[in-house]
């Protein structure tokens, strides 16, 4: 038996996209009680960060709350050119917007307004920051995907689309960069209790009927989520590259 394997992340800056609330905030919580310090975005996040901040700075680490819409470019642009003198040793891709509507009445407007959250600001993110990784010669980039990156789901047309083009983002990165000492990988949540879930959450027949298909027989919680990206944050998951790791309760094993 291996014993005294621990998570250590003590010295390391993480940036966690979407940390206000739900996945995100608790992978931000998670990762600082692991030891690394926080750097948050979201929209609005420096004008409210409230317990968030609390509760890093209660594990005794520092945390940053950065404002940014994501699905604006220009935005976007701003917030990489901020971020260029500064030492991010992880990133988390978790930030993402879901709009439901049946394919035949999706709006192109609301196909935009989604891609460009959960794919184009991830790539652009894991680009910028993963330039200076490579001149470290050291990383750890995680996607958040979906269960939905390997299915087309119901009403969803855009986020499905563009959770399949995380997953193959996860490969492509860590294609190119495992060799030079980044590791990129993503963890695909299942059915999980948050906001991006709660319209399914309140229709009682939909919930039952999802439910019905997870083994676990329940909804995943934020925590569930957090603690596996925490681990391919650290270095017991140095020889893993481009893996797409599901935390969905079983759902894909049915």
């Amino acid at each position: 038996m291996v014993q005294g394997l621990q998570i250590d992340l003590r010295g390391r800056t993480a940036l966690v996209t979407g940390a206000s609330r739900g996945i995100g905030r608790s992978i931000a919580e998670t990762l600082a009680q692991c030891g690394a310090d926080i750097v948050g975005i979201g929209t609005n996040l420096k004008s409210a960060p409230g317990d968030l901040a609390e509760a890093i700075a209660a594990r005794g680490r520092r945390f940053t709350a950065i404002d940014c819409d994501l699905g604006e470019r220009s935005q976007l642009a701003a917030l990489i050119k901020r971020l260029a003198d500064r030492q991010i040793d992880i990133l988390i891709n978790n930030a993402g917007i879901i709009r439901r509507a049946p394919a035949a009445e999706h709006a192109i407007e609301d196909w935009d307004a989604v891609m460009a959250v959960n794919c184009d600001a991830p790539f652009l993110l894991t680009q910028a920051l993963g330039r200076e990784m490579l001149k470290r010669g050291s990383g750890k980039v995680v996607f958040v995907a979906s269960v939905l990156s390997y299915q087309g789901g119901i009403n969803v047309p855009g986020y499905a689309a563009s959770k399949g083009a995380v997953a193959q983002l996860v490969k492509a990165f860590a294609n190119e960069w495992a060799s030079q000492g980044v590791n990129v990988n993503g963890v695909a949540p299942g059915y999980v209790a948050t906001d991006n879930t709660a319209a399914l959450q309140a229709d009682s027949e939909r919930e039952r009927a999802l439910l019905e298909r997870v083994p676990a027989g329940r909804w995943g919680r934020p925590t569930e989520i957090a603690e596996p990206v925490a681990f391919l944050c650290s270095d017991l998951a140095r020889f893993i590259h481009g893996t797409i790791l599901p935390v969905d309760g079983g759902w894909l094993s049915r």
